[in-house]
């Protein structure tokens, strides 16, 4: 299973103060819907405002990616410019 750090800007809010969290995925896709059930409206937050590291490789949009178990997964704030 994939292993998600949580940044500490969600842990309060979403996990209760969990910093990592093993999720059963096999996408990026799966991984969303499957924080959104287990804590409800962290999914649509990671779609919406987190970009993803896998493995050490950053992607701003990982929709289709695949995992693999074992992957390391860091949730990063986008950062908005202008």
């Amino acid at each position: 299973m994939p292993t998600i750090s949580i940044p500490s800007s969600l842990r309060r809010q979403f996990t209760g103060g969990m910093t990592q969290l093993e999720v059963e995925a096999t996408t990026f896709r799966r991984l969303i819907l499957e924080l959104e059930r287990r804590f409800p409206g962290l999914g649509n937050q990671v779609e919406e405002s987190m970009a993803i590291a896998v493995d050490g490789e950053i992607f701003q949009d990982a929709y289709s990616l695949q995992l693999k178990a074992g992957s390391d997964i860091v949730l990063i704030p986008k950062i908005a410019g202008g």
